[in-house]
């Protein structure tokens, strides 16, 4: 079957497909991401499968830190990090008690509280998704929808096209050291 295409995140239907376990690509904060919801195990490996990315989990995004708390996150971390969001700024998170078909082999997560208003939205309505840049191992992440069609053409469920993503830069991924010194992965979108 072919993808749907949809013209913004807002679009109920896209919330209802994802619900369902749906997989597709959507504009993030950042850039364009290839997405599932985040407590679909089915969905997540079928997300992974079509990425071709079988040992390195993505970054969750979700509206509240209850959501990633429902997944299995620790909360200390999220409430120290809730200063910074909503924003473009993953926080990596110890993964020990998240589901393993989420983060596969890793032992920590980033997560991000996204924030545009229409994402958010969206997230309010699926619940976490777990997002991975829309390309292939070792391409460019896609930044129009053409790009990410011609990296995944019928194997996902959905599009969203939002245009050319391509000025916007990655975010920035922080951790919290064991004294709560705050560690810069990389500085990005959100300037710290």
């Amino acid at each position: 079957m072919k993808p749907k295409v949809f013209t913004s995140v807002s679009d109920p239907e896209l919330a209802a497909m994802i619900t369902r376990g749906a997989i597709g690509v959507i504009p993030t904060d950042t850039v364009y991401g290839l997405v599932a919801q985040a407590n679909n195990q089915a969905a997540i490996k079928k997300m992974y499968s079509v990425k071709k990315r079988e040992h390195q989990a993505g970054t969750t995004i979700g509206a509240s830190i209850d959501q990633f708390v429902a997944l299995g996150f620790p909360t200390a971390p999220l409430l120290a990090a809730q200063q910074y969001w909503p924003a473009s700024l993953s926080v990596v998170v110890n993964a020990a008690s998240v589901p393993h078909y989420l983060k596969i082999e890793r032992t920590a997560l980033p997560v991000r509280i996204p924030s545009p208003p229409d994402l958010l939205t969206l997230l309010r309505q699926t619940g976490a998704l777990m997002t991975s840049s829309a390309n292939k191992p070792g391409e460019p992440t896609a930044t129009n929808i053409k790009a990410a069609m011609d990296y995944f053409g019928d194997s996902v469920d959905f599009y969203v096209d939002a245009g050319d993503l391509g000025n916007r830069p990655p975010s920035t991924i922080i951790e919290f050291g064991p004294n709560h010194q705050l560690i810069i992965h990389r500085q990005g979108a959100t300037e710290l």
